[in-house]
């Protein structure tokens, strides 16, 4: 226990810091990719479930992310303390974490199933895993779990100056965009969930652990919430526009 813990809150060294050129190269693709992905993301949740164009929304919108993380400067993976104070690559202890985080999400969406508009809104964002293939639809979480994680944990993270800032302004400009969705459930996971990784990136000075930890996180509640809040039954007669 003691080795999982030092693993979550043991600050690794930092890599070296950017020139300042670089840092306002990171900056302004960090603006834009900001700006042009939060648009994606809004516009592909407003699409109807399971229709061609969600798919090549959410697909777009990971590109995105990706693309600007990457093209903003050097990324990195990170590293935490193991066994004997080595520093070794974050797996295990990550997968963990995921699964940690989500039990309570799990407790609350039972709580959450019981009001009726907490309902409503879980059941609206679900119902693009119940009317989608269960392949398509697992991919494109990943995916975009991934991104996100090339984006505001990488890119993003790496443009802000401070020891703290960094994953105040990350978290904030993550629920920012999340907002775009228009779906408060959404917004509200993006705050806990953001804090977590953006915490994670801080101790291990790279994505890999967010990411792993991201990745476990959304295919556990992609499996086990749906159940939970089934679609409501069609209207006979009734095409969706």
């Amino acid at each position: 226990m003691r080795r999982v813990v030092r693993a979550l809150l043991r600050q690794v060294p930092l890599a070296d810091r950017e020139t300042a050129a670089a840092l306002r190269r990171r900056r302004r693709v960090v603006a834009v990719t900001a700006v042009t992905g939060a648009g994606l993301l809004g516009a592909s949740l407003s699409t109807p479930p399971g229709s061609p164009r969600f798919y090549r929304l959410t697909a777009a919108t990971a590109a995105t992310w990706i693309a600007g993380g990457l093209l903003s400067g050097p990324l990195h993976l990170g590293r935490s303390f193991g066994r004997g104070d080595r520093l070794t690559r974050p797996v295990l202890v990550p997968a963990l974490l995921g699964v940690a985080a989500f039990a309570p999400f799990y407790g609350c969406a039972l709580v959450c199933r019981r009001i009726g508009p907490l309902n409503r809104m879980l059941t609206s964002i679900l119902a693009y895993a119940h009317r989608g293939s269960d392949g398509p639809v697992l991919a494109t979480t990943l995916l975009n779990g991934a991104a996100e994680e090339v984006f505001f944990r990488g890119a993003l993270y790496a443009a802000i100056s401070g020891p703290t800032a960094p994953i105040t302004v990350s978290t904030g400009t993550y629920v920012l965009a999340t907002t775009a969705t228009r779906n408060p459930m959404l917004v509200a996971a993006s705050a806990v969930m953001g804090s977590v990784f953006a915490v994670q990136r801080h101790v291990t000075g790279g994505v890999q652990a967010s990411t792993i930890t991201h990745l476990v996180w959304s295919a556990l509640m992609l499996r086990f919430l749906p159940p939970l809040f089934p679609p409501p039954p069609r209207v006979p007669g009734h095409t969706s526009r």
